[in-house]
Protein backbone atom coordinates (compact mmCIF):
# COMPACT_ATOMS: atom_id res chain seq x y z
CA UNK A 1 0.00 0.00 0.00
CA UNK A 2 1.29 3.42 -0.98
CA UNK A 3 0.91 6.11 1.71
CA UNK A 4 1.44 9.43 -0.04
CA UNK A 5 -1.67 11.34 0.87
CA UNK A 6 -3.81 11.97 3.95
CA UNK A 7 -6.46 9.64 2.52
CA UNK A 8 -3.85 6.87 2.17
CA UNK A 9 -2.74 7.44 5.77
CA UNK A 10 -6.33 7.33 7.01
CA UNK A 11 -6.90 4.09 5.10
CA UNK A 12 -3.73 2.59 6.60
CA UNK A 13 -4.88 3.62 10.08
CA UNK A 14 -8.28 2.00 9.49
CA UNK A 15 -6.78 -1.22 8.12
CA UNK A 16 -4.25 -1.42 10.94
CA UNK A 17 -6.91 -0.92 13.61
CA UNK A 18 -9.07 -3.65 12.10
CA UNK A 19 -6.21 -6.14 11.72
CA UNK A 20 -4.84 -5.61 15.23
CA UNK A 21 -8.37 -5.82 16.62
CA UNK A 22 -8.97 -9.18 14.91
CA UNK A 23 -5.69 -10.63 16.19
CA UNK A 24 -6.44 -9.42 19.73
CA UNK A 25 -9.98 -10.81 19.68
CA UNK A 26 -8.82 -14.20 18.41
CA UNK A 27 -6.16 -14.45 21.11
CA UNK A 28 -8.73 -13.44 23.76
CA UNK A 29 -11.14 -16.09 22.53
CA UNK A 30 -8.51 -18.77 23.07
CA UNK A 31 -8.58 -18.28 26.84
CA UNK A 32 -11.11 -19.73 29.24
CA UNK A 33 -14.07 -17.76 30.52
CA UNK A 34 -13.15 -16.23 33.87
CA UNK A 35 -9.51 -16.00 32.87
CA UNK A 36 -7.55 -12.86 33.69
CA UNK A 37 -8.43 -9.93 31.42
CA UNK A 38 -5.97 -8.45 28.96
CA UNK A 39 -5.58 -5.42 31.22
CA UNK A 40 -4.82 -7.76 34.13
CA UNK A 41 -2.26 -9.65 32.07
CA UNK A 42 -0.69 -6.35 31.03
CA UNK A 43 -0.35 -5.29 34.68
CA UNK A 44 1.14 -8.66 35.64
CA UNK A 45 3.61 -8.46 32.76
CA UNK A 46 4.63 -4.93 33.78
CA UNK A 47 5.12 -5.97 37.43
CA UNK A 48 7.10 -9.04 36.36
CA UNK A 49 9.32 -6.97 34.07
CA UNK A 50 9.72 -3.72 36.03
CA UNK A 51 9.18 -4.76 39.65
CA UNK A 52 6.86 -3.40 42.32
CA UNK A 53 4.81 -0.28 41.61
CA UNK A 54 2.16 1.89 43.22
CA UNK A 55 -1.41 1.74 41.89
CA UNK A 56 -1.08 5.36 40.71
CA UNK A 57 2.10 4.61 38.80
CA UNK A 58 0.55 1.52 37.21
CA UNK A 59 -2.51 3.52 36.11
CA UNK A 60 -0.26 6.14 34.51
CA UNK A 61 1.92 3.57 32.76
CA UNK A 62 -1.07 1.59 31.50
CA UNK A 63 -2.84 4.82 30.56
CA UNK A 64 -6.04 4.03 32.42
CA UNK A 65 -7.99 5.89 35.07
CA UNK A 66 -7.07 5.18 38.68
CA UNK A 67 -10.56 3.74 39.28
CA UNK A 68 -10.11 1.23 36.43
CA UNK A 69 -6.70 0.25 37.77
CA UNK A 70 -8.13 -0.18 41.28
CA UNK A 71 -10.72 -2.58 39.87
CA UNK A 72 -8.11 -4.56 37.91
CA UNK A 73 -5.81 -4.73 40.93
CA UNK A 74 -8.63 -5.84 43.24
CA UNK A 75 -9.36 -8.81 40.97
CA UNK A 76 -5.68 -9.72 40.69
CA UNK A 77 -5.27 -9.45 44.46
CA UNK A 78 -8.39 -11.52 45.09
CA UNK A 79 -6.95 -14.30 42.90
CA UNK A 80 -3.61 -14.12 44.69
CA UNK A 81 -1.73 -12.95 41.59
CA UNK A 82 -0.47 -9.73 43.17
CA UNK A 83 0.37 -8.78 46.76
CA UNK A 84 -0.12 -5.36 48.32
CA UNK A 85 2.20 -3.98 50.99
CA UNK A 86 2.74 -0.56 52.53
CA UNK A 87 5.30 1.71 50.88
CA UNK A 88 8.34 1.90 53.17
CA UNK A 89 8.89 5.57 52.26
CA UNK A 90 5.24 6.65 52.65
CA UNK A 91 3.06 4.35 54.75
CA UNK A 92 -0.09 5.96 53.31
CA UNK A 93 0.72 4.51 49.89
CA UNK A 94 0.67 0.89 48.88
CA UNK A 95 3.00 -0.99 46.58
CA UNK A 96 1.98 -3.97 44.49
CA UNK A 97 4.17 -6.89 43.50
CA UNK A 98 3.50 -9.97 41.42
CA UNK A 99 3.28 -13.22 43.38
CA UNK A 100 4.69 -16.61 42.42
CA UNK A 101 1.14 -17.58 41.41
CA UNK A 102 0.97 -14.49 39.22
CA UNK A 103 4.26 -15.36 37.54
CA UNK A 104 3.09 -18.93 36.91
CA UNK A 105 -0.25 -17.78 35.44
CA UNK A 106 1.53 -15.22 33.25
CA UNK A 107 3.96 -17.84 31.94
CA UNK A 108 1.12 -20.26 31.20
CA UNK A 109 -0.94 -17.62 29.44
CA UNK A 110 2.04 -16.45 27.38
CA UNK A 111 2.88 -20.00 26.49
CA UNK A 112 -0.65 -20.68 25.20
CA UNK A 113 -0.74 -17.51 23.11
CA UNK A 114 2.79 -17.99 21.79
CA UNK A 115 2.05 -21.60 20.85
CA UNK A 116 -1.13 -20.59 19.07
CA UNK A 117 0.68 -17.84 17.15
CA UNK A 118 3.60 -20.17 16.32
CA UNK A 119 1.28 -22.78 14.84
CA UNK A 120 -0.31 -20.17 12.60
CA UNK A 121 3.04 -18.59 11.66
CA UNK A 122 4.34 -22.02 10.58
CA UNK A 123 1.89 -21.72 7.68
CA UNK A 124 3.46 -18.46 6.51
CA UNK A 125 6.34 -18.31 4.06
CA UNK A 126 9.82 -17.28 5.20
CA UNK A 127 9.37 -13.95 3.42
CA UNK A 128 6.05 -13.33 5.18
CA UNK A 129 7.59 -14.08 8.59
CA UNK A 130 10.47 -11.71 7.80
CA UNK A 131 7.97 -9.00 6.82
CA UNK A 132 6.07 -9.46 10.10
CA UNK A 133 9.31 -9.40 12.10
CA UNK A 134 10.42 -6.20 10.40
CA UNK A 135 7.12 -4.52 11.32
CA UNK A 136 7.45 -5.27 15.06
CA UNK A 137 9.64 -2.25 15.96
CA UNK A 138 7.18 0.00 14.16
CA UNK A 139 4.23 -1.53 15.99
CA UNK A 140 6.02 -1.08 19.33
CA UNK A 141 6.73 2.57 18.50
CA UNK A 142 3.12 3.06 17.43
CA UNK A 143 1.87 1.60 20.73
CA UNK A 144 4.16 3.88 22.72
CA UNK A 145 2.90 6.98 20.91
CA UNK A 146 -0.81 6.22 21.27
Amino acid sequence: MKVDSPNDTARLATDLRLAVGRVTRRLRQAHAVGDVSLSGVSVLARLARDGSESPTSLAEQERVRPQAMASTLALLEQRGLVRRSPDAADRRRSILAITDEGRAMLAERRSESVQRLAVVLDGFTDAERVALASALPLLDRLAERL
